[in-house]
């Protein structure tokens, strides 16, 4: 009898391949690519020569990896210099980076809660917060896409520690939280507010200092900040904000900080350098919602059907997977790189485009973009919308 434990994942293919959901890596060159409106490089910073060239400064100065985590060999000079940074741009009392956006997310969820803790977190919520949720070992609340009632009513039956989480902006549809009123309610319930601002660091606020600062709650107490270096910045990693304490709290609990190694000095060194030229040059913040104003107003002009873009993400809807799948690949044929959402990734069930405004993107980039996606559309009677 033959021994072949890993058997059923050939099932699992057929079925993701019958649901027109199967993902492929897809390397790209170093070379020129196709017109980008499927990353997440909000201001264009990743090639920018500042950026590159702090990278570069930085890997040079203390080599190419951390060699080790924080706590032991892998804190640098460089490390805490970019700390201060993000707290000082984003209005917190202190920071903490680590290795990814994702483990930031991991980290605060677990080590601000336990068994006897709810959290209460949005439908629409990233899944490192999901992860985070499950990690955690506390109860957990989902509750309706950016209804801040349904945040109260679930933090008022539970009474006692607990902690809401929301993306500050939502990465599928590019729809914003109504943090003023989640902060009232978290208030009102003695309960802390965990935003997750990878979506709105550069994008919103003042010089793009993100949705918390424009909301009016940077620094407050009860509020946690989690974010990444590796949208708006250019480069890669994450970050946690919030009150000294917290942060504290953290270096000693948080596992994916403590046994993990540390951000690549070249990350650190191409984060901080981006966000040199953020405060040199706040007017990126307001471009890259301007673009994504100019893709909505003109797509859904021309018949598409996109959701209103409240930072820099534009989602404009498909038929169906199959559909969405096609639509991406022939827009890729013709020069212009889109992102493409599907289930499982979208918890609606709805695929759709995703594109990305630019700070960077010209106006003739703007109409060609456009261009490129009406003239690769679907017929909406292709397939039923799902």
């Amino acid at each position: 009898m033959s021994f072949a434990p890993f058997d059923w994942i050939d099932a699992e293919a057929r079925n993701r391949a019958a649901a027109g959901l199967v993902r492929t890596l897809r390397p790209r060159g170093a070379g020129p690519e196709p017109l980008d409106l499927a990353s997440n490089d909000y201001l264009g910073l990743t090639r920018h020569p500042e950026v590159t060239a702090a990278a570069g400064a930085a890997a040079h100065r203390w080599g190419a990896g951390a060699t080790g985590s924080r706590l032991v060999t892998g804190s640098t000079a460089l490390h805490a210099e970019l700390e201060r940074e993000l707290a000082a741009f984003c209005g917190f009392e202190a920071a903490l980076v680590l290795s990814s956006g994702y483990a930031a997310n991991l980290a605060a969820l677990t080590a601000l809660t336990d068994r006897g803790s709810l959290i209460v977190s949005d439908a629409g919520n990233h899944a490192s917060i999901v992860d985070g949720c499950r990690l955690s070992r506390a109860g957990t609340a989902v509750v309706p896409h950016a209804d801040a009632d349904a945040f109260e009513k679930a933090l008022r039956e539970h009474g006692g520690r607990a902690l809401a989480v929301t993306d500050s902006v939502f990465s599928v549809d590019g729809d914003a939280a109504p943090l003023t009123a989640l902060a009232d309610v978290c208030r009102a319930a003695n309960a802390a507010l965990l935003v997750d601002d990878a979506h709105g660091l550069g994008v919103l606020g003042e010089g793009g200092r993100g949705a918390l600062a424009a909301a009016g709650l940077a620094g407050r107490g009860g509020v946690v900040a989690t974010l990444t270096l590796s949208k708006s910045l250019g480069s890669q990693g994450g970050a946690v904000l919030g009150p000294a304490r917290v942060i504290d709290h953290l270096v000693n609990t948080a596992r994916t900080f403590i046994f993990d190694t540390g951000l690549a000095p070249a990350a650190a060194g191409g984060a901080l350098g981006a966000l040199g030229i953020l405060r040199r040059e706040p007017e990126r913040a307001a471009r890259a919602r301007e673009v994504a104003t100019a893709l909505f107003t003109r797509l859904t002009a021309a018949g598409l059907s996109a959701v209103r873009p409240d930072a820099a993400v534009v989602s404009v809807r498909a038929p169906s997977a199959d559909a969405a799948v096609r639509w991406a690949a022939d827009c890729r044929a013709a020069g212009t790189a889109v992102g493409c959402f599907r289930p499982p990734s979208v918890p609606d069930g709805v695929s759709r485009l995703r594109l990305t405004a630019r700070a960077d993107l010209t106006e003739e980039q703007i109409t060609t973009a456009v261009a490129t996606v009406l003239a690769t559309a679907p017929r909406q009677a292709d397939a039923p919308v799902r």
